[in-house]
């Protein structure tokens, strides 16, 4: 979405990554289970990748450094080559194209043949294997740090070969204005920009310093302070186990002269802090770039905040916890640094090319130029009265739930009613994300079902779906349970068609593309403060669904801009989850007292979901009573709820139609172009430019006289 809008927005932005061979992984479901398979995504060949061996550059590991009278060298390295493959990014109709330039492992031709050649010529080549493991395979977890040797190699592997080409197109430019010597880099953050994704490029920042003092032997400050005001930090979640922390003996071993930069940043960070808060022993531990005890560890989160000169995080709440919890003391210091860049998603993608029937009657209403400027979408709340276009909006609604509906028959051989509400919940299976919720309330609507058979009840298709971290039991059970459950509610004929339960198969994008314009009710029901942000919650309200979610990530802000009366919100606030924190979460208690959330957690207990293997669910069970972090069956009432006035609703067409209309009114702060606005304005200094590129077919000398003066960017 992002590189969609920088191109769409004219801005000269160039993505960087690693051409992974293997995804992530194809997720198979045999008999309840999770199996992965290796995604082999190239095995047909890429059309729009274009592999550029003239950009090849090197990239050093291990070794040792010598100290000699001209400074530091990093000398005995192997070397691994990276082979860029560039992928064209086009703007929305601008006749931009910027690139994306993606990163593959190369061994060197004298790999294992130059240094200790004992003969075996054969062994040797089948070693570079070795070399060429780094850009083999993404790792698949989510929200979870895993301090593996391979990892580190492909966050320094990105970052090295990233630098170089910076720094080879900075040199090249006109604006690296040479002497004879060497380089002046004093432009050098006036011309470049650098966003950190995450901490996982954070080793950019000593490599950078490297390169400056090492290289080119700039003195320490000047190198420093061009670092800082080079990058930026965006941080994407607050979950501890997700932080990066990478062992000291690990990166010693790796990239020994990284880990001399990395402590002569803390040194001087230390002193600073040390000078402004004498004897603060306790500040300087929980500010430091290293952690002691145990196994001294670096805080990758730490040496981009004191690496950068802007930090973000990715909803006003999100921000808001980034600042007052996750890094205090780091905000306390430097406030102005800290700042929020709300997420948005590209329209291109998310509307017109997934739900052409709905962009075509929004442009038959306001034009197109919405697709552009998302702002627009608020002419909407002109129609919202108005019968024919409600009709029309629930037509290509329910278009595009028979549409989905046929697929799901063709590709998985289900069959469910188009006409029952599309209750879907698609994301990354997580204990945060609370799946397990969604799964009480499954339980709860077949209990209620079963007890009063006759009794009015609204129709309803669940649709689940993601991907769990292959190490992440929990998650794997989680997967199992709901398929468990489906088993049971969909061969159950007293429920018949009111109650259907799919559990949807390898979760990714272009499935995305299919379910979101078919869903009614999206659920985003993370307990508050623990979703930086979400997306997919955007993507649903720009397609039409009504969300029903706690106030967490960005559904704080959607509810800001729909009215809060316009979605479906319940449960904790982060001031009531704080609170709960603090005298104790009991969860035998909302068991002892909610006879419905009993029922439901005994019959996952007895086996009533498992016949043959009845105790094959105690540990989902035992996590809920004793360690759930993420406090289910705090929420399990007010979701419950706030469900039946879901269902409610939907049983007048008309007034579900007319929340839907307000909801797409008032999606448009949620396009990327104005989340890439910000980052442009506010952290990168550079300006959006509307400018049409002249077509290549037109000739260029026509153009001078378009182009205004001194706007080269």
């Amino acid at each position: 979405c992002f590189l969609d809008s920088m191109a769409t927005l004219g801005l000269a932005a160039y993505g960087y990554g690693i051409r992974y061979e293997y995804g992530i992984f194809n997720q198979k479901i045999r008999d309840g289970w999770q199996v992965e398979e290796a995604d082999d995504w190239l095995r047909h060949g890429n059309p729009w990748e274009k592999a550029r061996p003239e950009y090849m550059l090197p990239v050093h590991f291990y070794g040792r450094v010598e100290h000699g009278a001209t400074g530091a060298k990093w000398v005995d390295t192997q070397v691994v080559l990276a082979l860029p493959y560039d992928t064209p990014v086009p703007g929305y109709m601008n006749n931009t194209v910027n690139t994306m330039r993606l990163w593959s492992a190369r061994a060197p031709n004298d790999f294992n043949l130059r240094d200790f050649n004992v003969g075996d010529y054969i062994q040797a080549v089948l070693d570079r294997n070795l070399a060429e493991n780094i850009s083999r395979v993404l790792y698949p977890n989510d929200n979870f740090f895993e301090g593996k040797e391979l990892r580190l190699k492909q966050e320094y592997f990105v970052v090295a070969a990233t630098l170089q080409d910076i720094i080879r197109r900075f040199k090249a430019s006109k604006f690296g204005s040479t002497d004879s010597v060497r380089t002046v880099f004093d432009s050098f953050p006036d011309q470049v920009a650098i966003q950190l994704n995450d901490t996982h490029p954070a080793m950019a920042i000593p490599e950078l310093m490297r390169i400056f003092v090492d290289i080119e032997r700039l003195p320490w400050n000047t190198a420093w302070d061009i670092t800082k005001r080079t990058f930026a930090y965006t941080n994407h979640t607050v979950l501890p186990e997700a932080l990066e922390r990478w062992p000291v003996d690990l990166v010693e071993k790796l990239l020994p002269r990284h880990l001399q930069i990395i402590y002569e940043i803390n040194q001087r960070h230390l002193d600073h802090i040390a000078s402004l808060f004498p004897n603060d022993m306790d500040r300087l531990r929980r500010m430091s770039l290293i952690e002691e005890g145990g196994t001294k560890r670096i805080n990758m989160a730490h040496l981009c905040i004191v690496g950068s000169h802007a930090v973000n995080g990715v909803a006003k709440i999100h921000s808001e916890i980034v600042k007052t919890q996750v890094f205090e003391d780091f905000a306390a210091l430097e406030p102005e640094k800290f700042q929020n860049k709300t997420n948005g998603i590209t329209p291109r993608r998310w509307l017109l090319l997934c739900n052409p029937g709905l962009a075509e009657l929004i442009a038959e209403k306001i034009g197109e130029d919405y697709v552009r400027d998302l702002s627009q979408l608020t002419k909407l709340h002109e129609f919202v009265d108005d019968d024919l276009f409600i009709r029309e909006v629930a037509k290509v609604k329910q278009e595009n739930k028979v549409k989905f509906a046929l697929y799901l028959e063709k590709e998985y051989k289900v069959k469910i009613n188009p006409s029952s509400m599309f209750d879907v919940h698609v994301k990354r299976i997580h204990e945060y994300k609370r799946q397990l919720m969604n799964c009480l309330h499954i339980i709860t609507m077949y209990n209620r079902i079963r007890r009063d058979p006759a009794k009015l009840f609204v129709p309803r298709t669940v649709i689940i779906g993601g991907k769990a971290a292959p190490g992440y039991h929990m998650a794997k059970m989680i997967i199992k349970l709901i398929n468990a459950v489906a088993h049971v509610v969909n061969n159950d004929p007293v429920v018949g068609s009111k109650l259907k339960v799919i559990f949807l198969e390898n979760y990714r994008v272009s499935l995305a593309e299919k379910v979101i314009p078919a869903t009614d009710l999206s659920e985003q029901i993370s307990t508050a403060g623990t979703e930086a942000s979400g997306t997919g919650n955007m993507k649903f309200m720009l397609n039409g669904a009504l969300t029903i979610g706690t106030m967490d990530g960005a559904n704080v802000e959607m509810a800001e801009e729909a009215g809060e009366e316009n979605l479906f919100i319940f449960g904790m606030r982060v001031e009531d989850v704080a609170e709960l924190d603090r005298e104790g979460y009991n969860a035998q208690k909302y068991y002892n007292e909610l006879p419905e959330l009993q029922q439901a957690v005994d019959q996952i207990e007895s086996g009533f979901f498992s016949p043959k293997e009845p105790d094959l669910f105690k540990d989902v069970v035992n996590m809920l009573f004793h360690h759930d972090r993420f406090k289910v069956f705090a929420d399990y009432e007010a979701y419950v709820k706030c469900q039946e006035k879901v269902s409610e609703l939907y049983l007048n067409s008309k007034a579900w139609t007319k929340m839907v209309i307000r909801n797409i009114a008032a999606a448009g702060k949620f396009s990327s172009d104005r989340t890439i606005k910000e980052y442009a304005r506010d952290i990168w200094h550079v300006e959006p430019s509307d400018l049409k590129i002249p077509p290549p077919n037109e000739p260029r000398d026509a153009v001078e006289d378009k182009t205004p003066n001194g706007t080269a960017a």
